[in-house]
């Protein structure tokens, strides 16, 4: 009886859950052994890459926010830069009314977004302001003269005037500033006009975008008057600010010619 014991302990002690649930032979196991395995090795192969591997080679958790350079010159953001580790490079330059040569105007990134090392950022810069030639607008009647000036892209300042028998009488004598010097594009230019012997005609000022009591001195600075006064409202500018004037800008008239304004009003 003892042998027969002992062959019932040794199986038993052979038999176990894996086993139990898959027994040797069977198709179960089989598929098991040959599909789990190999997907739970890929599983775990793919956690170790994800988690460990991938990590070291991104540089993961190494970000960190790019700084504001917008508004500095490159030559002062060009230390900060390379003390990150960054690199940078510009990738245009523009005429920028009222900022220096060499001032940041736009960054890519922006300011605030995580980089790393070794990240190249594109900065726009300012070329400062351009500047014009002023046109020869000598012997030319005022309102060539003004056509000439939007051509050149810029503004009519004040109209002076000359008295000369020896000159063309409603031409332009000189500019000032004068013909040839470079100023900033849109600035003003005045004209010295020759009126002759003649008194009796002046030519229109701008008066849009003035207080009316500031376009009522301009006028009459030039002889001439304030006729019809229309309110409109308009809640974009403030009350009493010149929309309309009824003669253009440059335009010859007779002294004491009535000009009729547009002003605004918020009622």
């Amino acid at each position: 009886m003892t042998p027969v014991q002992a062959s019932r302990l040794s199986h038993k002690q052979k038999s176990g859950f894996l086993a139990d649930k898959l027994p040797p032979g069977s198709r179960q196991r089989k598929i098991a052994f040959g599909v789990g395995i190999p997907l739970l090795s890929l599983l775990i192969l793919y956690l170790v890459v994800d988690s460990i591997v991938m990590p070291i080679i991104t540089r993961h958790g190494d970000e960190f926010p790019l700084p504001e350079f917008t508004g500095q010159r490159v030559i002062e953001a060009q230390v900060l830069i390379k003390d990150l580790g960054l690199e940078f490079e510009v990738s245009s330059e523009e005429y920028s009314p009222g900022e220096e040569k060499g001032i940041i105007l736009n960054q890519f990134p922006i300011a605030g977004t995580e980089v790393k090392e070794g990240r190249v950022i594109k900065f726009v810069v300012s070329l400062g302001q351009k500047m014009i030639p002023i046109p020869d607008l000598a012997g030319l009647s005022v309102r060539q003269a003004i056509l000439n000036l939007e051509t050149a892209k810029l503004q009519l300042g004040e109209i002076a005037w000359a008295f000369s028998d020896t000159l063309p009488e409603r031409v332009v004598v000189f500019s000032y500033p004068a013909a040839g010097t470079d100023i900033p594009l849109g600035s003003p230019v005045n004209l010295m006009v020759n009126r002759g012997r003649a008194s009796n005609f002046t030519y229109m000022p701008r008066v849009t975008g003035l207080t009316l009591d500031e376009a009522i001195a301009r006028l009459e600075d030039k002889l001439l008057k304030v006729g019809i006064v229309t309110r409109r409202t308009d809640e974009n500018y403030l009350p009493e600010t010149v929309l309309e004037q009824s003669e253009p800008e440059g335009t010859e008239l007779d002294v004491g010619t009535e000009i009729d304004l547009v002003i605004s009003s918020t009622d």
